[in-house]
């Protein structure tokens, strides 16, 4: 009888929390839709919320567009953990979520997903208004949950992460940004410059002669292409043809390699056909090139041409055996009919900004990630921590590190939020 009278004194009790969080919800975002969704972890409810964001912020005539918001809910006394995705948001967790014990909450980059206006206008894409979103959101939710405040993301949300801390640096305590670039060009050379260093050498020949290999089998190479088209449903008339998309993905084979974190045992010592489309096909994916892939990322490329900088293939060595492929930047997957000319200053004031107020940031990179060639690198013990996984790929996250490297991010995280810090269990 006594277990019975406590569980009903529980029940109301989480259903009042969960109705007041709803309600302050409602009440900076009245037009949201929240829908209950299922969690896990230690979170107690999750919603998806489709707010209304401003189209643009300094002219609220432009009107609005649907932004979605990933809400798990831990409880108000905790941190909150906000997780700056780079493009489409979806119910995942976070192992900082986990290391904090905190609630989590992901904010939709704008024009990704289901955060997309009626009618694409790129001219909104832009960092700026970006940033205008996640400042708009924090104030909101900051009214609720009142305890430190701490950022993150992966890849481009770890660059959208640099990106937040610098603009509105008091909005978190503390950011930790994972494998995120931030490069000081539309195709930064310093890519190249850790492809051809990475690794044993003997790895990197190998690299290079599959590259040339692959290209002078092209037409072989064709067949199996076309044969996964087909039974994939996939059309390539945005490269004009899949014979450019074989092309593009042999380009591209040592960047994904690295990045990846691939041994150098995958490449593969029969050379023959299939074997050659095999790992292709592993490493990059001939799919990356279809229409419909092209279309999903099509927002990104966008600001990666414009603002936010890239990478272009290394071709010098493969130069004589290339048919179709002429230019070897990534334009061609950016939007057609619209201004592409970048714009380095951006991240030129970015770098400044970090600088100046990147206090209490710690920046997960991979050693052996190309993308950990962008890396920024605090100029002030105080303000930062820079952390390389020896070895690591674009897959490195807190937990691949050795004891002893995370207790160092423990140790600082401990320190800069004064809360309990509760670590990685193997």
């Amino acid at each position: 009888m006594r277990i019975f009278l406590f569980l009903l004194f529980l029940i109301p009790f989480s259903l009042t929390a969960s109705d007041d969080l709803q309600a302050h919800i409602k009440k900076h975002f009245p037009d949201a839709v929240i829908t209950s969704s299922d969690n896990k972890y230690h979170y107690n409810y999750q919603y998806e919320v489709i707010i209304q964001q401003w189209l643009d912020h300094d002219d609220h005539t432009k009107g609005k567009f649907p932004q979605r918001i990933i809400l798990s809910h831990y409880r108000k006394s905790a941190p909150m953990l906000m997780v700056t995705e780079g493009y489409n948001a979806g119910p995942r967790h976070y192992e900082l979520s986990e290391i904090l014990k905190s609630n989590q909450l992901i904010v939709e980059y704008r024009f990704f997903g289901k955060s997309k206006p009626a009618n694409v206008d790129y001219s909104y894409l832009s960092n700026e208004q970006a940033m205008k979103d996640l400042h708009r959101i924090n104030k909101a939710f900051k009214k609720f949950y009142k305890k430190e405040w701490i950022s993150t993301g992966i890849s481009k949300g770890g660059t959208t992460c640099m990106y937040y801390k610098a603009t509105y640096p008091r909005d978190v305590k503390v950011a930790i940004p994972y494998v995120a670039p931030l490069p000081n060009a539309r195709e930064d050379k310093r890519t190249d410059a850790l492809i051809s260093t990475v690794g044993e050498s003997e790895c990197r020949e190998k690299l290079f002669e599959f590259q040339k290999h692959a290209l002078s089998i092209q037409d072989s190479l064709l067949a199996f292409a076309q044969k996964d088209a087909n039974a994939n449903e996939l059309t390539f008339k945005r490269i004009e043809g899949v014979e450019k998309a074989i092309e593009y993905a042999i380009l591209e084979y040592t960047f994904s390699f690295w990045q990846m974190g691939h041994d150098c045992r995958d490449i593969p010592e029969d050379l023959s056909a299939t074997a050659t489309y095999e790992s292709i096909k592993n490493i990059v994916g001939i799919d990356f090139y279809s229409d419909g892939v092209i279309a999903y990322y099509e927002p990104s490329f966008y600001q990666f041409m414009t603002q936010n900088g890239y990478y272009g293939f290394m071709h010098d060595h493969l130069d004589d055996k290339l048919k179709h492929v002429k230019v070897y930047d990534n334009a061609i997957f950016a939007p057609r009919g619209v201004n592409l000319d970048y714009d380095p200053s951006y991240n030129v004031w970015v770098n400044k900004r970090l600088d100046k107020k990147g206090k209490r940031m710690i920046y997960i990179q991979g050693e052996n990630d190309p993308w950990a060639a962008l890396t920024y690198v605090p100029k002030k013990d105080k303000f930062g921590k820079l952390m390389v996984k020896e070895g690591g790929s674009h897959r490195t996250r807190i937990r691949d590190f050795t004891k002893q490297e995370q207790r160092t991010i423990y140790n600082l995280l401990g320190e800069w939020l004064k809360t309990e810090i509760y670590p990685l269990e193997d």
